[in-house]
């Protein structure tokens, strides 16, 4: 009797136990969640079908900021004609959604780092606000959570926490170690980001939520890394570097470079296909800042299973394939022509090409609506 009695007290405490692991388990998911703001499991939308409520009241459009000519071209994509262009101050670089996806902003940069503007755009109209002006604004994340837009100020070296709706400002990171700050992506659980330190050869790891450096790291040779993307299953940071002709692997948690996959001359740009199968790496086809026209520019294509390029779609008659995104369907990748002064539509199963003309130096296109949750940011790193 006393035998039954214990085991019946030792199964129901064994019960009672693994209850309240369950509980704690739940407890850590629904508390790093809080304190991030992102979905555990969130990854990039793969499908049109994932539009958020406030992107299915956008106008189908790309828009592509000039630098040189200080405009934005809007283009259909449906006609692949300009309908409509305005001019939005000095040195228009990316075209950034919101966290929320109610609205997109223009980030116009600064060498003085006194004449810099962040110039809305409802996309339900297509049409811009009035600008923002800040000290400069080269490129704009969001914080995971969506309290904060992180503005970079490339120039200052410096990182600008922002209100999200009105763009005041609120805090500041000051970045001394990283020349060039300017393009990020953030990890799996939120808690820690990657910038790229354009001029300085090299990433730092900041966490946001601290406004902390966590880490540096230089990458190989003499290196000039670009745009950052962080896998869809969140195992390895992948870096565009143009110097070295490919992309970076990083470990984010180690930060350290595990592997390096060549790709083409001049590799800047990075974009994940809708099915989240393959990288598209945009090779600018030159080594300098201010390229010629008529480059030998490519896309490669990359297999994230493989981690090997698969394809090289070379740009007819020679380009400057830059920034862009692809459509919500995921049958083209949309990309500044730099040193051309075009767009490029690119088929993603053929790779064939065809090209728009627009303003003098366009830059960080974005086209919209994109499939996702929310932004962070860049052309539309969606989660």
């Amino acid at each position: 009797m006393r035998d039954r009695l214990m085991q019946m007290v030792t199964r129901r405490w064994g019960w009672v136990v693994a209850c309240l692991g369950i509980a704690a388990v739940g407890f850590w998911v629904w508390h790093a969640r809080e304190r991030t703001g992102m979905r555990p499991a969130a990854r990039q939308a793969a499908s049109s079908s994932h539009l958020s409520k406030a992107a299915r009241r956008a106008l189908s459009r790309v828009y592509v900021p000039n630098i040189q000519s200080g405009d934005v071209y809007v283009i259909d994509p449906a006609t692949m004609r300009v309908v409509d262009r305005y001019s939005v101050g000095r040195d228009p670089q990316h075209v950034v959604p919101s966290w929320d996806l109610r609205t997109l902003w223009v980030t116009g940069s600064s060498d003085t780092g006194r004449d810099g503007s962040l110039t809305p755009i409802d996309p339900r109209t297509g049409k811009p606000g009035a600008a923002v002006p800040v000290a400069d604004a080269y490129n704009m994340y969001f914080m995971p959570d969506g309290k904060a837009a992180i503005v970079v100020a490339e120039e200052q070296r410096r990182l600008d926490f922002r209100d999200p709706h009105t763009m005041a400002l609120k805090d500041s990171l000051y970045v001394h170690a990283c020349p060039g700050i300017n393009h990020a992506d953030f990890a799996p659980d939120g808690r820690y980001a990657i910038f790229t330190c354009e001029f300085g050869g090299g990433l730092v790891k900041l966490d946001p939520m601290r406004r902390a450096i966590e880490g540096l790291l230089k990458l190989p040779g003499h290196a000039m890394p670009q745009d950052v993307r962080l896998a869809p299953d969140g195992s390895v940071f992948y870096v565009a570097d143009m110097m070295n002709d490919g992309v970076f692997l990083i470990d984010g948690g180690r930060l350290a470079v595990i592997g390096f996959i060549p790709t083409g001359v001049g590799a800047h740009g990075l974009c994940i296909s809708r099915d989240r199968r393959s990288l598209y790496v945009s090779n600018r086809g030159s080594h300098t800042v201010h390229g010629r026209p008529h480059g030998p520019g490519s896309i490669s294509v990359i297999d994230f299973s493989t981690r090997r390029v698969t394809q090289t779609w070379p740009i007819p008659g020679g380009g400057s394939p830059d920034m862009g995104n692809v459509s919500a369907d995921g049958k083209y990748l949309w990309v500044s022509g730099r040193f051309d002064d075009v767009v490029y539509r690119i088929d993603t199963q053929t790779g064939s090409v065809a090209s728009i003309s627009v303003g003098r130096e366009p830059h960080g296109l974005s086209i919209w609506p994109q499939p996702g949750h929310y932004s962070l940011g860049h052309t539309g790193i969606m989660r």
